[in-house]
This record gives C-alpha cells, structure tokens and sequence, in this order.
C-alpha cells in the first residue's frame, strides 16, 4: 500500500511540474495545463502525507 501512495504520488507531482514546460513549448495550452496541474496537485496532497516522514520499521 505504502509503494502504491509513493506512485500516486509522484504521479501527481510530475502532473503538476511537467504541464508547465509543455505550455513553455507550446505543447499544450494553457487551459489544459490548469486542468493538469489541478489533478496533480490534488492527487499530490492526498496522498504524500500518508507516506512521508513515516519512521520505517526496523531490523534490529
């Protein structure tokens, strides 16, 4: 479950980061580079707090 979150939530922040280079080349436009980064920043803050600074369980 723990790796699945890390996924989403990379994914979310390639969602939110990527969009804007496309729009710099004029890849994409810009209405559907606020559609991106909307998905991606929503799906980057429900997931990464799930994971992050969570102590890993130790093999001692």
């Amino acid at each position: 479950m723990r790796k699945l979150l890390i996924l989403l939530s990379f994914l979310g922040l390639a969602l939110t980061v990527i969009p804007a280079f496309l729009v710099y080349h004029e890849a994409i436009d810009f209405a559907t580079h606020k559609i991106l980064a909307l998905i991606g920043t929503l799906l980057w803050l429900g997931t990464a707090p799930f994971w992050m600074n969570k102590k890993q369980p130790s093999n001692a």
